[in-house]
C-alpha cells in the first residue's frame, strides 16, 4: 500500500468517524431521555403507593368502625392486590438503591441490571462460581490431607476468605436486581467470612495441628454436598420456574428451603451429616480450648461453628413447621369444600324433591 492508498483509506475513515460521532450522539440524547424517564416512573409509583396506602387505611378503619364488606369493597380490596402485583413487576424494570453494605463496599455505584437476559446471565455466573470454588476446594482439601505444608493451607483458607467475601458481595447484588435471598443465608455466608478471616490468622501450633485434619476433611465434604445440592436444585428450579412455580431469580443454596422437599430423600443423610459434621467440630474446639498452647481463636471459632450448626437446625425447623403448616391449611381448605359441596347437594336434593311432589301434584 502505497501513501495514496493510504489517503484514500483515511477519507474513507473519515467518513465512517462522521457516522459514529452521529450515532453517539443520538445514543447519548437517548441515554438523558431514558434517566428522565425512570425519575418520572419512580416518582410515579411513589405516588401510587401513598394513593394505595390511604385506600388501603381507609378500608382498615371503616372495618374497625364494623362496617359489613359488601361486594364493592371485596372487589376493590381485590383490585389492590392486583395493583400491588403490578406495580412490583413495574418496579423491576427500574433501578434501585444499593444496600448499606454495598454502598461501604462499592459506594453510589449503580448495580442495577435493567435487561433481564443480563440478569439470568449474571444469576448463571453466580452459580457457575460456587460450583467451580467447590470443586477447587475440594481438590485443596485432599492435597491437605495427603501433604502437610503450610502455604498449602493456607491457600486454601485464603480461597475461603476470598470466596465467601465475593459471594456476600454477589449475592447483595442479586438482592438489589430482584432475587428472593433469604436474610438467614446471607447471614451464613457473612458468619462463614468471619470464620475464615479467624482461620486464616490461627497461629501454627500443636492445637492447629491436632484440628487441621478434621477441618480438611470438613471441606471435603462440604464441596462434595454442595455439587450434589447443586445439581439437584438446578433440575429442581428449572422445573418449577418452568411451571412458573418460582422466580427466575431465585439461586441454589446450601441449605434447606420448602420447595426442595420433592424427590430429596436420598440428598437428606448427606444434608444431616454436614450439619452433624459442623457440630463435632465446634465439640472438637471446645475440647482443643482447654490445650495449654490454645489461643484465642480456638474459642471463637467453636462459638461461630455453634452458631452455624444452630442456624442449620433452625432452617430445618422452619421449613418442617411450614410444611405441617401447609399440610393443615390444606386439610381445612378441602374440608371447607367438602362441606360447602355438601350443603349444596342438601338443597339440591331438597329442590329436587319439591319439584317432584309439585310435578304428582
Amino acid at each position: 500500500m502505497d501513501i495514496e492508498e493510504c489517503l484514500k483509506e483515511w477519507e474513507d475513515l473519515l467518513a465512517d468517524y462522521k457516522r459514529l460521532e452521529t450515532v453517539n450522539k443520538e445514543y447519548a440524547t437517548k441515554l438523558e431521555e431514558v434517566g428522565e424517564l425512570q425519575s418520572s416512573c419512580l416518582k410515579e409509583l411513589t405516588h401510587q403507593r401513598y394513593r394505595m396506602s390511604i385506600i388501603t387505611g381507609t378500608l382498615k378503619r371503616l372495618e374497625k368502625k364494623g362496617v359489613t364488606k359488601d361486594e364493592r369493597i371485596a372487589n376493590l380490596e381485590k383490585e389492590i392486590m392486583k395493583r400491588k402485583a403490578m406495580l412490583h413487576e413495574i418496579e423491576a424494570t427500574l433501578p434501585k438503591q444499593n444496600s448499606m453494605y454495598l454502598k461501604i463496599i462499592l459506594g453510589n455505584v449503580n448495580v442495577s441490571i435493567l435487561n433481564k437476559n443480563d440478569k439470568f446471565k449474571y444469576k448463571d455466573e453466580y452459580e457457575k462460581f460456587k460450583l467451580i470454588l467447590s470443586a477447587i476446594a475440594f481438590v485443596l482439601a485432599v492435597a491437605n490431607l495427603l501433604i502437610d505444608f503450610r502455604p498449602l493451607q493456607l491457600i486454601l483458607i485464603f480461597l475461603l476468605v476470598w470466596y465467601y467475601c465475593t459471594l456476600t458481595i454477589r449475592e447483595s447484588i442479586l438482592k438489589v436486581n430482584g432475587s428472593r435471598i433469604k436474610g438467614w443465608w446471607r447471614l451464613h455466608h457473612f458468619i462463614s467470612t468471619v470464620v475464615a478471616g479467624i482461620l486464616l490468622i490461627w497461629p501454627q501450633n500443636e492445637p492447629w495441628d491436632e484440628f487441621r485434619h478434621t477441618f480438611m476433611w470438613f471441606i471435603a465434604y462440604i464441596s462434595v454436598v454442595q455439587y450434589m445440592q447443586f445439581r439437584y436444585q438446578s433440575g429442581v428450579l428449572y422445573r418449577l420456574k418452568a411451571l412458573g412455580a418460582r422466580h427466575n431469580m431465585d439461586i441454589t443454596i446450601e441449605g434447606f428451603h420448602s420447595w426442595m422437599w420433592r424427590g430429596l430423600s436420598y440428598l437428606l443423610p448427606f444434608l444431616f451429616g454436614g450439619y452433624i459434621f459442623q457440630l463435632y467440630i465446634a465439640y472438637t474446639l471446645y475440647h482443643i480450648s482447654y490445650h495449654p498452647e490454645a489461643t484465642w481463636q480456638v474459642t471463637y471459632l467453636a462459638a461461630l461453628f455453634l452458631i452455624l450448626h444452630s442456624c442449620n437446625m433452625y432452617t430445618i425447623w422452619r421449613t418442617l413447621r411450614k410444611k405441617t403448616q401447609g399440610g393443615r391449611k390444606l386439610r381445612y381448605k378441602l374440608r371447607a369444600i367438602a362441606y360447602r359441596l355438601s350443603n349444596e347437594l342438601a338443597v339440591l336434593d331438597q329442590k329436587w324433591r319439591q319439584n317432584k311432589i309439585e310435578a304428582k301434584n
